[in-house]
């Protein structure tokens, strides 16, 4: 029994940081102060093969694992949990969907500049009465003749409002017990994509409301089956919780790595605060988390590999990784002391961004309920 990943996958992992600590960790700090989204750099990560990690070679794909993936969504957000985010939705909620349940004219008109990073897919599945509840969809869509014609709104959609975004898949109601999931350019008359939000962290990323005013698309957009649109974004999200629990384990190896080197370097009562127990303490508690959400987070990503079952894995990979990342960044703080709550200390922007963790693509109450009903607990 192993606990290790391959030579290949650390092998890439350094690539993946070389790239993290040369390209984003030296602007990450004023991408964040200046709400900047770096679409250069979204173009460099598909230049290194980063969106098309898990996808068939024939569209532009590398080929490659899901845990390769896992790794570089790690590395990126052990810099910037907004070009880690990024990075994951656009390959998980993006791409991912067309990639697994698309035509093959679909395919072909989109993943070519998708998989090369030349553009970005976004995924609108939530609503502002349609969080947890997701069946509870208001968007509408109705056959008119030849086209689609797409009435209701959005919220909280990552890469939706890009210079680079070129389609939106949208869950929608096409009839009275069924959702569906449509495929809308960007660009299409009746798509509005209202004002950037204003948010606590994960300012480098892009994140808009949307709203579909007699918005029409051809028949043909229509992704997968029809009514089969509820079942396509489960699968989508199980397949991102694993991906948010490595989001998560990067951040928390970030608070892990600031602490110690700030304890061996912070000097309090004649010595460095590491000495203490009450900092080395903390450290050591850091360091159980990191390894902990790391080894069910890899787990899950090796069971999705072996096409094995993972929604119990994935939710129990997500849960622990995503909660031990908010308690990674309230430690690293308190380590900090003063200086933690100064935006120019990165364990002050980490702070900013975890607690998303805790509530996209599933909150941890939804987690406890997928993994309590996998317990076979009464539903």
């Amino acid at each position: 029994m192993g606990f290790e990943l391959s030579a290949e996958h650390e092998a890439f992992r350094k690539v993946v940081r070389e790239f993290a600590e040369q390209e984003i960790a030296p602007h990450a700090e004023r991408w964040d102060r200046e709400h900047v989204f770096p679409g250069d750099v979204v173009r460099k990560m598909g230049d290194l093969g980063l969106m098309g990690l898990p996808f068939d070679p024939e569209y532009g794909g590398q080929g490659a694992d899901f845990t390769s993936l896992c790794v570089a969504i790690e590395e990126i957000g052990r810099v910037d949990q907004s070009m880690g985010i990024t990075l994951e939705a656009a390959v998980g909620l993006g791409i991912n969907p067309i990639a697994e349940f698309g035509s093959p004219e679909q395919k072909e008109r989109w993943l070519p500049d998708l998989l090369a990073g030349r553009a970005l897919a976004g995924f609108g599945l939530t609503e502002d009465e349609a969080g947890s509840d997701a069946g509870a969809t208001r968007t509408k869509a109705v056959l008119d003749g030849d086209e689609w014609v797409i009435n209701g709104s959005k919220a909280f959609i990552t890469n939706s409002g890009t210079d680079l975004t070129s389609v939106i898949t949208v869950t929608a109601r096409t009839g009275p017990d069924e959702i569906s999931s449509i495929m809308i350019p960007a660009g299409t008359e009746g798509l509005v994509v209202e004002p950037a939000y204003r948010k606590m962290g994960w300012h480098a990323s892009d994140t808009h409301p949307l709203a579909f005013n007699d918005c029409r698309v051809p028949a043909e957009s229509l992704l997968g089956e029809r009514g089969r649109g509820f079942h396509q974004f489960l699968a989508t999200l199980d397949d991102g919780r694993i991906a948010i629990g490595a989001l998560s384990v990067g951040l928390a190896q970030a608070c892990l790595e600031e602490s110690v080197a700030y304890a061996k370097t912070r000097q309090a009562f004649g010595g460095p605060i590491g000495r203490y127990q009450a900092v080395a303490f903390k450290c050591a508690d850091l360091e159980t988390k990191v390894e902990a959400a790391r080894l069910l987070t890899y787990k899950a990503a090796s069971l999705k590999d072996q096409g094995r079952p993972i929604k119990q894995a994935a939710a129990i990979a997500k849960l622990f990784a995503s909660e031990a990342a908010v308690d990674a960044t309230r430690i690293a703080t308190q380590i900090f002391g003063g200086a933690g709550f100064i935006d120019d200390t990165r364990v002050a922007r980490f702070y900013r961004d975890a607690k998303i963790l805790e509530i996209g693509e599933g909150t941890s109450e939804i987690q406890r309920l997928i993994i309590s009903r996998g317990l076979g607990l009464p539903v």
